[in-house]
């Protein structure tokens, strides 16, 4: 892998889960790179497919999914590798951390047993030496009694403090990346905000990559420096986040935008998206926003789902991506909420 390839590349990626209905697609055309040392955020409502394809890196799918397209992990395929290749990876070079700690962490193993378990058997470290570096990794993650937690199981510890344990298990082996699943999303604000600060620390300490996953714009705007948009199953835009945030090129992005309640410059009132994510098993065509935009046009029904370059490092799916969205789709969308 040479100096400028990113450390993590995605092309294409598309996941079928099978159900009683049939098969349905939860991600479709997912492509992305991950430069080392970089923060990427990807955004989106719940049910658009961030975290199917977060698991779809690692190979974590549930039972009967399909995959294609390409996850190659410093220049090496991933999707296709046998599990044993699959294992080698996880939690030593790619570390996830999920949302649900409870459900990720196992409840009859003590925290710091689970916390060095990756650098017993990935790295090959003694018992007393795992122990050590749980106990400091702990700290790190700003726990003030690490023996205390290290010897408890994870159904005696708080939220925050089982998703502190998470982070401090994820960061166990140095991995080159981080893919964080909505870590903060059933915190309270105090709680969230402070495991923002550890994320945020522990990539910039250990110079670790991260993709955050989040339905919440403003915390991935907090961590992140560039964004990814994704809508039914597909990115609809992605770009640095500032120039996404100040000027959205995709209605989509726009709507999530005004749905936030203004804290800067001058206060508007949040408009909530109109509508409800398409029936998976009857998508529409083209634009997959279109029956929820102000903004849709006739052309929209026709349009392809490809992101095309709208500026350096930006791209969008959208037929209005070429300038600023005009400012009309503001009250298309209020009239349309007001109707309800």
């Amino acid at each position: 892998m040479g100096d400028g390839d990113p450390v993590l590349a995605v092309r294409d990626l598309t996941v079928g889960l099978h159900t009683a209905q049939g098969e349905v697609r939860a991600t479709e055309g997912v492509s992305f790179d991950l430069a080392a040392g970089s923060t990427l955020g990807l955004v989106g409502e719940s049910g658009s497919g961030k975290s199917i394809a977060m698991r779809a890196l690692l190979g974590l799918l549930p039972r009967g999914a399909t995959v294609s397209g390409s996850v190659r992990y410093a220049g090496r395929e991933l999707l296709g590798a046998s599990e044993r290749q699959l294992a080698a990876v996880r939690g030593k070079e790619i570390a996830m951390v999920f949302q649900d700690p409870m459900s990720a962490l196992n409840p009859i193993r003590r925290v710091g047993s689970q916390i060095g378990e990756g650098p017993r058997v990935q790295l090959g470290w003694s018992r007393s030496r795992a122990r050590a570096h749980t106990l400091d990794l702990l700290r790190q993650v700003e726990i003030a009694e690490p023996e205390r937690v290290a010897r408890a199981y994870p159904h005696q510890l708080s939220g925050g403090m089982r998703q502190r344990a998470m982070i401090a298990m994820a960061l166990s082996c140095d991995p080159k990346v981080l893919l964080c699943d909505e870590p903060t999303t059933a915190l309270d604000v105090t709680t969230q905000d402070q495991i923002l600060k550890l994320l945020r620390a522990a990539s910039e300490r250990s110079g670790a990559a991260m993709v955050f996953v989040s339905h919440d714009l403003a915390v991935v705007r907090q961590l992140c420096r560039s964004v990814l948009v994704m809508y039914a199953a597909r990115l609809v835009e992605q770009g640095p986040i500032d120039e996404v945030f100040s000027d959205p090129r995709h209605a989509y992005t726009q709507a999530l935008l005004r749905s936030l309640p203004s804290v800067e410059g001058e206060r508007t009132r949040p408009v909530s998206i109109r509508g409800e994510l398409p029936d998976r098993f009857a998508m529409p065509s083209g634009c997959r926003f279109r029956p929820r935009c102000g903004l849709a046009e006739d052309r929209c029904a026709s349009l392809s789902h490809a992101l095309v370059p709208v500026g350096a490092d930006r791209s969008s799916a959208c037929v209005h991506a070429e300038a600023s969205l005009p400012q009309p789709w503001a009250a298309a969308t209020a009239e349309s909420g007001a109707d309800r």
